[in-house]
């Protein structure tokens, strides 16, 4: 049985599908193709793919819609296409929680270089079982990238989304400042605390039922943050985040 990661890639131009297959072909990757969104939907569901490559100009239902949609039943990994003047709708993507995206026309080995990225960044449990982790009336489903709240989906940007998948991978342990940095930002942003705490209001804001006085996301002042699923660690106070 071949276990290596199943790509969906959607393009209504056969040129571009038949790069894209034969590049990530050749790496190793497995590639399933549609030319639509109503063929990209249903194999999608179909075959559970573990990346979504999606161009967003397509003529019967837009790569937005199609990514709205599949994002209703789990939050894939989604690399969009798009063309250079679109930068509105690759903003739009990005806000919708698409996780990456790649400007047309594109070079083969950079599109092979982000779908390594963007599959090194998701977490997976042996044999498709479930890993869940929740506090209080929050749900984090792992596998299928996927936040509740009180049963309600709660819509991430792709940042938040990396940030909270780092802290609930580790829940009940302490991540450093340095470490959440290096890792959801890169290894230049390993110093720049004010940003860490931005982004961790915003998350606040989203899951905490008072965020002035967060129980889900705990602060070690001067060290780093937890996901205290047991509700058991004692917050330091948190200094107040500029531009939340």
């Amino acid at each position: 049985m071949n276990n290596e990661p199943l790509i969906l890639a959607v393009d209504d131009e056969p040129g571009v599908l038949r790069l894209i297959k034969l590049e990530l072909s050749s790496q190793g990757l497995r590639v399933v193709t549609a030319s639509d969104g109503e063929e990209a939907m249903r194999i999608a569901e179909q075959q559970r793919p573990d990346m979504v490559i999606l161009d967003i100009m397509m003529p019967d239902i837009s790569g937005l819609e199609v990514m709205r949609r599949m994002r209703e039943r789990s939050s894939v990994p989604v690399i969009l296409l798009t063309a250079k003047d679109h930068d509105q709708d690759k903003v739009k993507g990005l806000d919708m929680g698409a996780d990456d995206y790649l400007i047309k026309p594109f070079n083969p080995e950079e599109l092979s270089a982000r779908v390594r990225a963007v599959l090194r960044r998701g977490v997976r449990t042996a044999d498709g079982e479930d890993n869940i982790v929740a506090v209080g009336d929050v749900e984090i489903d792992l596998t299928r990238r996927l936040v509740k709240k009180q049963g309600e989906v709660v819509s991430l940007t792709r940042t938040e989304w990396m940030l909270l998948q780092q802290l609930a991978a580790n829940a009940g342990k302490v991540m450093l400042n340095t470490e959440l940095l290096s890792k959801v930002w890169g290894p230049e942003y390993r110093d720049d605390l004010q940003y860490l705490r931005v982004w961790v209001s915003r998350l606040r804001g989203k899951l905490e039922a008072e965020p002035s006085k967060p129980r889900i996301i705990k602060t070690l002042q001067g060290i780093g943050y937890l996901l205290d699923r047991e509700g058991h660690f004692a917050a330091d106070p948190e200094p107040i985040a500029a531009n939340s």
